[in-house]
């Protein structure tokens, strides 16, 4: 199958750190198809062979593991071109047009790794060049708007140029293998389904933290966040694949409505929830890693006396009858104690407790997602030191980079390969991407009115305010470091 990917932004932070290198490690892997042209627009005034002698030295700064030798990049460049392009200039669209009819490839992606404000503009221009036949397909990184109205205007412009099935929203989280596995472990496995349910479990917990800061990208994040970051899209999503039930079958549209189901059960903020159930913060000087880092009011671009969050803990629950009355709690934050992204559910405990004193514990199932990607399975065994001892907590661990050692992809280089071949599985539908954004827009709302009021404040360095360990601990749990 032949393709042609343009990407967007050609020359952005995005392309040359996330999307170059995940590309180039499916053409290591012989994944890509036979055939195939990668065509990068930007502003910049270059040639292909000086673009591909920038990328080359963008390649210097990607983990070493996933550079390419000389050789290997020679051949990696042979399909990179690039072309000078004014996103506002409809001759431009007018010559990108050309350029993809000088063959029929098979497929056409577009990917846009642009910020969302230029969606509009880019997709109506694609239109009016004609760039939206039916083998063309858009990819749409996040964040896919800044509040419901605005993804609304998107999601409304791209449908007027595009059909449904050749819009691709992209979320890298759920092209991570463990979030893959998640749907493997439910729905492929007769063992934990009768399991998955209120009188099972007690609660569940999803946590992505990072331990790095805003860095260099201080105007961006003051404008976004974290609820907006990492809430609103990454972590709304492993709750729904965690809550979601059974479809009907693989196919994208039957996980998809199953994925919606779950969005609309959701408890609905209000102010006063707001205020008792979701804790924001922000993150003050520390130490991270046995190293000084600065406040986030420190950091480069950040305006004096801003009041954006840096952290979000909130509880919620699904209203239906499988998990009613089981609270989720989701937890993002920069500058915290590590970089970990997991999932754990939290088993009740045995109805009668036949053990000593210390037994008390109980099974959980931590699905990680970074920094490795597995499984671990926690139980309560017996040493065999006596008859009357208390049994001591053990776990299974499949780690998914050792049991699959030559057949792992990364969450980019899965999800570019799916554009390329239609698949739909792994990306957010239009009606699912605005139901989360209408259940997070109570507490942007609220969060406006109160100004700076609630903003907490935790050191760099550690899990986040005391507040948020206030938030679990008041339904009697702790959150999984805690255990």
């Amino acid at each position: 199958m032949s393709f042609d990917l343009v990407f967007f932004g050609g020359t952005g932070d995005l392309t040359w750190r996330k999307l170059m290198p995940a590309l180039f490690q499916a053409f290591r892997h012989g994944k890509l198809p036979e055939g195939g042209r990668v065509l990068a627009v930007a502003r910049d005034d270059q040639s292909d062979e000086q673009y591909r002698e920038w990328l080359k030295e963008r390649f210097q700064e990607v983990d070493t593991p996933k550079r390419p030798s000389d050789e290997e990049f020679s051949r990696f460049a042979e399909m990179l071109f690039y072309r000078r392009m004014d996103l506002s200039q409809p001759e431009h669209y007018q010559r990108l047009k050309a350029w993809v009819d000088e063959r029929q490839a098979d497929t056409v992606v577009l990917y846009l790794a642009t910020s969302p404000h230029l969606f509009p503009v880019i997709c109506e221009q694609l239109g009016h060049a004609g760039l939206n036949t039916p083998r063309i397909r858009v990819v749409l990184e996040k964040p896919l708007g800044h509040d419901l109205q605005s993804a609304q205007q998107i999601n409304r412009v791209v449908r007027s140029v595009f059909d449904e099935n050749q819009a691709f929203r992209i979320d890298h989280y759920l092209g991570k293998p463990s979030v893959q596995n998640l749907m493997a472990l439910r729905f492929g496995n007769v063992l934990f389904e009768p399991l998955w349910r209120r009188e099972n479990i007690a609660n569940i917990q999803i946590t992505l933290a990072e331990s790095i800061g805003v860095g260099t990208r201080g105007d961006f994040y003051d404008r976004t966040g974290a609820l907006r970051d990492m809430v609103q899209n990454h972590a709304l999503q492993l709750l729904t694949m965690i809550a979601m039930e059974p479809p009907s079958s693989a196919d994208a549209d039957a996980i998809r409505d199953e994925k919606l189901k779950v969005l609309r059960s959701l408890k609905p903020f209000t102010p006063e929830s707001v205020r008792r159930e979701v804790v924001r913060g922000q993150y003050r000087s520390g130490t991270v890693d046995g190293k000084a880092a600065a406040a986030y009011l420190e950091e480069t671009k950040v305006p004096r006396g801003s009041s954006t969050e840096t952290f979000v803990a909130l509880r919620t629950e699904v209203q239906n009858w499988r998990w009613a009355g089981v609270p989720f709690y989701l937890r993002t934050g920069k500058r915290l104690a590590a970089r970990d992204a997991e999932i754990v559910v939290n088993f009740r405990p045995t109805p009668h407790n036949i053990f000593p004193a210390g037994s008390a514990l109980s099974n959980k199932l931590v699905i990680k997602l970074q920094p490795e990607d597995g499984l671990e399975l926690h139980l309560l065994a017996a040493k065999g030191t006596g008859q009357q001892e208390a049994l001591s907590p053990v776990f299974l661990d499949l780690d998914f980079d050792k049991a699959f050692p030559s057949e792992r992809v990364g969450a980019y280089e899965r999800l570019l390969l799916d554009a390329i071949a239609g698949r739909l599985n792994l990306f957010v539908r239009s009606d699912e991407q605005e139901q989360a954004w209408r259940w997070v827009e109570p507490i942007l709302e609220t969060w406006q009115r109160d100004g700076g009021d609630g903003l907490r404040t935790y050191p760099a360095g550690t899990w986040g305010p005391p507040a948020a360990s206030a938030l679990v601990a008041r339904d009697g749990y702790t959150w999984s470091e805690e255990q």
